[in-house]
């Protein structure tokens, strides 16, 4: 095995190159400036030059699909045999479900040192059916091939144990949990040029009397963008605004059709962004941040806006409860429950300020646990200490 850092070859994959701009930013830039070899592997996509450019590492693209698509699935996982055994890796370490699979296959078949498969939230948990049959084949498989499965929740690691995917001995979260912690210094007000900030509101018509509610993510139904659209609707408060930040996806997990209509512009009180760069920005525009998600590993936006005392309503699933204690760091309400949900909002808006008591104590223990750098180093000590056993 490799002693030090200096020779080891690391290659970190996921299925599309945003996941490797947004879930593991500045992981790689960190390994290589610790003196590892850094490989990324993605499908091709526009964010891979920003990416490159970020993490100061090559990049190879294998063409993954979101999808089951087997005979594709096929020619990737022989794409990746041939280049393991062209660039020898001491470590691969995988994100995203198809990713997982294929790049922990292509891993074992090549006997690669160390195997290592990040699991940040799994589809299978809001399916039924056949379909939740295959998908948990699909999870033993990558767990089987894998020497480390890190669920970046304690959630997401007692409901693999529970579901028998994997043995204790092979789980492990990463200190408090996430796959990254968050950038710290970039995710507060001080940091946000005021100027910008009058900006966006003159933009997107935000008066200085408006309530607004943010909700950031895919606008996709497994994020309960339906209910909390039509539970928006449905409440009572005066000056309220609904901004929806994240790219409309269709093809995977469509939004029903009047949920569709309010964000195209049907309900003048809602306002989808499809998406921006400028997270933090919107944060601090916004009054209570709403993560109504039916299924997550260790959400990020609730760590941002935990770090920005941005109050927060989420539903109770695994990874939003790791996060958020109810009524005491936020407010959570039943997963799919439209009018909890409703019932929820209005609590938020009546007694706000409990709701900004309880942002305080989350802001504070995200800047105790999450900084992004202790993740880094951690994730580091781990590749060290794996390496050498």
């Amino acid at each position: 095995m490799k002693e030090s850092t200096d020779a080891i070859k690391l290659v970190r994959i996921t299925t599309v190159p945003i996941s490797l701009k947004l879930l593991i930013t500045g992981q790689a830039a960190y390994m290589r400036a610790h003196g590892i070899n850094v490989q990324l592997i993605s499908a091709d996509g526009p964010e891979v030059a920003a990416v490159v450019a970020h993490e100061g590492c090559p990049h190879h693209v294998i063409p993954f699909t979101r999808q089951i698509t087997l005979w594709q699935d096929l020619k990737c996982l022989l794409s990746l045999i041939r280049y393991f055994r062209q660039e020898r890796p001491d470590i691969v370490h995988t994100h995203t479900p198809k990713a997982g699979l294929l790049g922990m296959l292509a891993a074992w078949i090549t006997r690669v040192p160390l195997r290592i498969h990040t699991v940040a939230g799994m589809p299978l948990m809001v399916k039924k059916g056949i379909m939740r049959q295959l998908l948990l084949a699909m999870e033993r498989l990558t767990y089987g091939a894998a020497h480390q499965v890190w669920p970046n929740s304690k959630s997401l690691y007692d409901f693999i144990l529970k579901q028998g995917l994997a043995r204790a001995s092979k789980l492990q979260v990463i200190l408090k949990g996430s796959s990254n912690g968050i950038d710290l210094s970039a995710f507060q007000v001080a940091a946000l040029e005021a100027s910008r900030l009058a900006d966006m509101r003159l933009q997107y018509g935000l008066g200085a009397d408006d309530f607004i509610f943010l909700s950031v993510g895919r606008m996709v139904t497994d994020k309960g963008i339906p209910e909390l659209v039509r539970a928006f609707q449905l409440v009572n408060i005066p000056h309220a605004k609904l901004l929806l930040l994240g790219p409309l996806e269709q093809s995977l997990d469509p939004l029903p059709e009047e949920t569709l209509q309010a964000l195209s512009g049907a309900d003048p009180r809602i306002i989808h962004v499809h998406w921006s760069d400028e997270v933090a920005y919107f944060m601090a525009m916004a009054d209570v941040l709403v993560h109504p998600s039916h299924r997550e590993g260790f959400p990020n936006v609730l760590l941002q806006a935990g770090a920005m005392a941005c109050p927060v309503i989420c539903s109770d699933i695994p990874g939003n409860i790791d996060i958020i204690s109810h009524e005491e760091t936020g407010l959570i309400f039943p997963v799919k429950q439209q009018v909890a949900l409703e019932q929820t909002l209005e609590e938020v808006h009546r007694h706000y300020d409990a709701a900004q008591i309880r942002a305080k104590r989350l802001q504070e223990q995200v800047f105790q646990y999450y900084a992004r750098e202790r993740f880094h180093a951690e994730i580091l000590r781990q590749y060290q200490v794996l390496l050498t056993k």
